[in-house]
């Protein structure tokens, strides 16, 4: 397997922009921030929880791609404009993950790409199961 693997979700932004919506990399998959907006540019989801039920399906197709399925994400980074929205993302994270519960990170910003969109997000997985480190190992010795 090659070291690194760009996957895209045939979006035009994703070919105008110079960027992909996935890079997999050893064994890690990367996804760039994805906002809900289809591919012809309208904004899908009326609120915060249907906007990430709409990401999360959009970096699933991703996911997929490179070989990977949500039961594989690590880590969830996730942008709000509005803090008011927090709830939603957290009944998302628990609708969505429940018990994989990946590291997740919450920040308010000013403003995101493309007017109506109230969250953006970003996963990263891991190929294969996760090796956990024999206690002795994380004592720092």
């Amino acid at each position: 397997m090659p070291n690194r693997r760009n996957f895209t979700t045939g979006n035009p932004w994703e070919q105008a922009a110079g960027f992909s919506r996935a890079v997999l990399s050893g064994d890690t998959i990367y996804t760039a921030g994805t906002v809900a907006v289809d591919r012809v540019g309208i904004v899908q989801g009326g609120n915060c929880y249907e906007q990430c039920r709409f990401i999360c399906s959009l970096l699933e197709g991703v996911l997929r791609q490179a070989g990977a399925t949500l039961s594989d994400v690590i880590q969830v980074r996730c942008y709000l404009i509005d803090r008011n929205d927090a709830e939603q993302f957290t009944s998302f994270m628990a609708d969505v993950f429940g018990e994989i519960a990946p590291a997740a990170t919450c920040v308010i910003v000013s403003g995101l790409f493309g007017e109506g969109t109230l969250a953006e997000l970003e996963f990263v997985a891991r190929l294969g199961p996760a090796q956990i480190p024999e206690p002795e190992s994380l004592s720092g010795r």
